[in-house]
């Protein structure tokens, strides 16, 4: 994540379940997952292909 975001120039910000109820309860199951404008790109395994394709549209 960090190595894709920074070729692109893009920031990104890392939570953590564990301090958001709100968010453990809605991703415990996807953890590590990713959001793109709060649309959900990968989980689990986020492949840097990918990844970069998306935030490079």
């Amino acid at each position: 994540m960090a190595t894709v975001c920074a070729e692109l120039d893009l920031t990104w910000v890392e939570h953590s379940i564990l301090d958001d109820h709100g968010l453990y309860d809605q991703y415990w199951e996807r953890i590590p997952l990713v959001l793109v404008d709060e649309k959900i790109v990968g989980f689990w395994r986020i492949d840097p292909e990918h990844l970069r394709g998306i935030l490079s549209e």
